[in-house]
């Protein structure tokens, strides 16, 4: 039997799949940095107390109730603090490992918010559920496998690089131990994991249902701060044109994709890169018909 082309398929050509896309970079990099200034601080002590403790103390998941210090930032900086060099090692690799494909596929302002959202419904359960203090990524990762596993579930995953498995079902075997574990007493946050991976799962049912176009939604909040910024202006233009003073403005040019032009249109690497940008953003999904026929007629040349 031959493998299905989501076996072994990768985009290409203009805006095509990128091995470090632009939001998991950031993501990888703003984790070492915080994870190097946790190294920094343990050997820091202010008044008999690690710098490490008091960092802890106001940015990782503090449960509820008196003796702890729990804050509402706490549900985002946790998901950025680790514990050491494997559980910062492990969380990375899988994130890289598992989301690359999926920000490909989504536009990084939607993989953000999903990864984002994913962390804080696993540190919730585990503030209703285990009440310790908690840090690291794994809820957010756990729904980055949910979302590997519903986009490319017959994807082969080498387990230990040797043994090939289906993501489907490596990652459901994964999910059943997590359950399995609750209630143990290792130092392992099960909740946190089982938080996101089900948050994971609600996102991606209700984003078939209606769509979430998180790119659309960031390009309406930046204009809309634009014109805020101009409502002292005597100028009305101001209102209906969001553009820097000195900024050339072309024409916008429009063209029948059914060929009805006369003869095929030039396409300039300004108007590509502002292409690629915006696939970068929100996927090539939401790219509308003359932006695709830009992107088919800039491939045909030499």
């Amino acid at each position: 039997m031959g493998l299905s082309d989501r076996d072994y398929y990768r985009p290409t050509g203009f805006g095509g799949f990128s091995v470090f896309p632009p939001m998991i970079k950031k993501l990888l990099i703003i984790n070492g940095i915080v994870f190097f200034i946790q190294f920094l601080l343990q050997n820091i002590i202010f008044d008999g107390v690690s710098g490490a403790d008091y960092f802890s103390w106001w940015f990782a998941l503090n449960p509820l109730g008196d003796g702890y210090n729990f804050q509402i930032w706490q549900l985002i900086t946790y998901q950025f603090m680790h514990a050491d060099f494997w559980h910062i090692g492990m969380n990375m690799f899988i994130l890289w490992m598992f989301g690359m494909e999926i920000e490909n596929f989504w536009g990084s302002s939607k993989f953000l918010l999903y990864y984002l959202s994913c962390g804080v419904a696993g540190a919730i359960l585990n503030l209703i559920f285990t009440p310790a203090v908690t840090i690291g990524a794994s809820g957010s990762v756990f729904g980055v496998m949910v979302a590997f596993a519903m986009f490319f579930p017959d994807r082969y995953i080498y387990v230990y690089f040797l043994l090939p498995v289906k993501a489907k079902y490596l990652i459901a075997v994964i999910m059943v131990a997590e359950f399995m574990s609750l209630g143990s007493m290792d130092v392992i946050a099960h909740t946190v994991h089982i938080g996101g991976a089900l948050a994971g799962l609600l996102f991606i049912l209700l984003d078939r249902k209606y769509n979430f176009n998180v790119g659309a939604w960031v390009r309406k909040i930046k204009s809309r701060e634009f014109f805020s910024q101009n409502k002292g202006s005597d100028s009305k233009d101001s209102f209906r044109k969001p553009f820097r003073s000195g900024e050339k403005v072309k024409d916008a040019k429009f063209y029948d994709i059914n060929g009805s032009d006369k003869g095929p249109k030039s396409v300039t690497q300004e108007e590509i890169d502002i292409i690629l940008d915006k696939i970068s953003q929100s996927g090539y999904q939401n790219l509308n018909d003359e932006e695709k026929r830009k992107l088919f007629e800039a491939s045909k040349k030499d």
